[in-house]
């Protein structure tokens, strides 16, 4: 069962605060990554939550908060999405076109010391 409490202070820039609440006294840690909200959610002091926490020794407080939410609305389940992890995750693949064929290789013929795509290949100067 969700506990009431209230935005203590939230420090956007590194994602995680301090919420108040009469069940966690001295303050419970929360992050984030625990935010019930459906895409992003900006959170500030005042704000009224509800929130799931559990005892730790988080950053010198003895509770964090392990889900909360915006006490006027309903809780979103983050776990649903796609994916194995709550990180974002990207991929990015790279396909190049064939390089053009330079005229040694369409005549039939290299150069040593050259690469046969018309790059030059620079060799070590030997002893």
């Amino acid at each position: 069962m969700a506990d009431p409490g209230t935005i203590r202070s939230w420090n956007g820039d590194e994602g995680w605060g301090v919420i108040e609440s009469a069940r966690c006294p001295g303050g419970c840690w929360a992050h984030f990554s625990t935010a019930a909200t459906a895409g992003e959610f900006a959170f500030s002091p005042g704000d009224p939550v509800l929130l799931e926490w559990e005892p730790a020794d988080q950053d010198g407080y003895a509770y964090r908060a392990v889900r909360f939410w915006p006490a006027d609305r309903e809780p979103v389940d983050r776990s649903t999405h796609s994916g194995t992890g709550a990180a974002y995750r990207s991929t990015l693949t790279l396909t190049f076109d064939p390089p053009e064929p330079t005229a040694h290789q369409q005549a039939g013929r290299s150069s040593p010391g050259r690469d046969t795509t018309g790059i030059a290949c620079v060799l070590p100067a030997g002893p």
